[in-house]
């Protein structure tokens, strides 16, 4: 787990800034909840098994807790309490510090922030263009070049219709998922061990092979046929993906199924192009969590983004100095003689809505400007005897060194 200095602060800013404009760029509402959830909810929503990775806890009135891993089952269980009030589609957002005890490595930390844009009570696939679309906006926005990465998509339901069109039985099915999850990470060897222990014969195996061996999207529908709902909902998502701008940052991958087993169609995951890093954001469309936790079935989809390899990202793409916030301004004096003048300059500053820090005690001019370069600021001004003499002061810009006079009366009037 981690902490945060001030530059860090000021990093995760600029993304948190990123992630609420383009959210609400989008329309997105902005929602929020308690970091600790029901242990039970957890339970209901992924099994006994989830309680491994949940850092969870008994409270002293005798309740199962523990500290959240995602939002999406917190996410179902606001909505299911006041279902019959909503109106729908829902677009809500949220920005969430997340938990989960599980072996670190590159981009995975036990706890991270996670921005969560999901659309409910839509059946449309723009739902999915529109949280894809919106990630998108947000990378942009970061200075990160869209060449840089790719959203990978595919569709559960299309895996199924192809499975069960290769004659492989439904039982089989998500031992096939999990062998399409698991290639490139590990060999075809382990792979055929996995699926050999979930019970596939020869025969099923030669049939996943099939399917793993499948590499565009043409391919992929002609092998569900064109009676597959799933392969209709993709055409559209494809022929739409313009409208958005998006492609040519989408591409078809039959090997992205996602980990979450409450996914039930689209589903997609953006990687930067080099392949270095772990997925930046994911997500897809689930249909059955509003009914695993009590509320009326509705269908969702859901984008998950989170800070840790973002901000690996942003370390090998972009500027790693935080950014100098336009209005801010550091203000200084040599004496106790210029002290007042100095605070009444701060006062006037910060009413016209800059940012302001002003040293609170005297300081030579070297010292001064030394401390306001290595701060996040974009403005200096330092008030000696001279400047209050000619009723004028310098503001220098840090970035470029230039300066500007202004009269003092000017600034205080």
């Amino acid at each position: 787990m981690r902490d945060f200095y001030p530059d860090d602060m000021e990093r995760q800013a600029s993304v948190f800034n990123a992630w609420h404009t383009a959210a609400r760029r989008f329309g997105f509402l902005e929602y929020g909840a308690c970091v600790v959830e029901s242990l039970d909810l957890l339970k209901r929503k992924a099994g006994e098994e989830i309680t491994d990775q949940l850092y969870c806890f008994t409270d002293k009135s005798g309740r199962e807790l523990a500290l959240r891993a995602e939002m999406t089952p917190t996410l179902a269980r606001m909505v299911a309490a006041r279902q019959k009030t909503l109106t729908l589609p829902l677009k809500w957002y949220t920005i969430a510090q997340c938990f989960r005890y599980e072996r670190m490595t590159r981009g995975r930390k036990r706890e991270h922030y996670q921005w969560n844009l999901d659309v409910l009570g839509e059946e449309n696939v723009s739902a999915e263009l529109e949280v894809i679309a919106a990630a998108v906006e947000a990378l942009s926005s970061l200075g990160i070049a869209r060449a840089l990465f790719r959203v990978r998509f595919s569709s559960r339901g299309l895996l199924s219709s192809i499975l069960g069109r290769l004659g492989l039985p439904e039982k089989h099915h998500s031992a096939a998922f999990l062998a399409l999850d698991k290639r490139g990470k590990q060999t075809d060897e382990q792979i055929q061990t996995h699926l050999t222990a979930a019970g596939l014969d020869g025969s099923a195996m030669e049939q996943v092979t099939r399917m793993l061996d499948v590499s565009s999207l043409d391919e992929a529908l002609a092998m569900a046929g064109d009676d597959s709902p799933a392969a209709a909902q993709l055409r559209t998502f494809q022929d739409l993906a313009p409208a958005y701008g998006l492609e040519d940052v989408l591409f078809f991958d039959i090997s992205v199924v996602r980990g979450l087993a409450y996914y039930t169609g689209i589903v997609f995951e953006a990687f930067d192009t080099t392949e270095g890093l772990r997925a930046i954001f994911g997500g897809g469309r689930y249909d059955n969590l509003l009914g695993d936790v009590g509320g009326k079935p509705m269908t969702g989809v859901g984008l998950g983004f989170g800070d840790v390899v973002l901000s690996e990202m942003l370390a090998l793409t972009a500027d790693p100095a935080p950014p100098r916030p336009s209005n801010s301004l550091a203000v200084g004096y040599m004496d106790d003689a210029q002290r007042t003048l100095a605070m009444s300059l701060a006062a006037a500053a910060r009413r016209d809505g800059r940012n302001v820090d002003l040293g609170l005690h005297p300081e030579r001019a070297k010292n001064f400007f030394a401390r306001a370069s290595k701060g996040s600021f974009a403005e200096a001004v330092y008030v000696g005897p001279d400047d209050a003499a000619a009723g004028t002061v310098r503001f220098k810009d840090l970035a470029t060194r230039s300066e500007r006079e202004i009269a003092i009366a000017d600034i205080l009037r």
